[in-house]
């Protein structure tokens, strides 16, 4: 199942979805764990910096695309003399297994990691069919 979920390759700060750059910002990859239960596939995305309304996860047919927007921390009355940490945007795009149920998706975040619980579909029961007097 886990095997299933795909990203797509890792790439240097560049343009969203290759089109003109509304911030002029890099963007980064950021670091993904995915975790599998019997249940669900669960993914933990680090993005610090974002908010809650600067996330933005999209859905489209087997493709789900997660995108974090940061904001510039300013702190008053102090000067920065050096940094560790680059400010930019997220970017991450996996392609989902047909067993994902995507209509029962979550999300939630929580110092800086956004979680994702993709369910599992059930799997199919048999059943005995009936047959209708015609």
């Amino acid at each position: 199942m886990a095997q299933e979920l795909k990203t797509t390759e890792r790439r240097a700060p560049s343009k969203l979805d290759g089109g003109e750059p509304t911030r002029s910002r890099p963007v980064f990859a950021p670091r993904t764990d995915i975790y599998e239960t019997e249940d669900n596939v669960v993914v933990l995305v680090d993005m610090p910096g974002v908010a809650s309304e600067g996330v933005d996860i999209t859905l489209e047919k087997r493709t789900l695309a997660i995108r974090g927007y940061a904001t510039d921390e300013q702190h008053d009355n102090y000067r920065q003399i050096y940094a560790e940490y680059g400010a930019g945007n997220y970017e991450r795009v996996f392609t989902l297994s047909e067993d994902i149920d995507r209509d029962s998706i979550e999300a939630s975040q929580k110092n800086g990691v956004l979680r994702l619980v993709l369910p599992k579909v059930a799997p199919a029961k048999a059943r005995k069919i009936k047959l209708k007097m015609a």
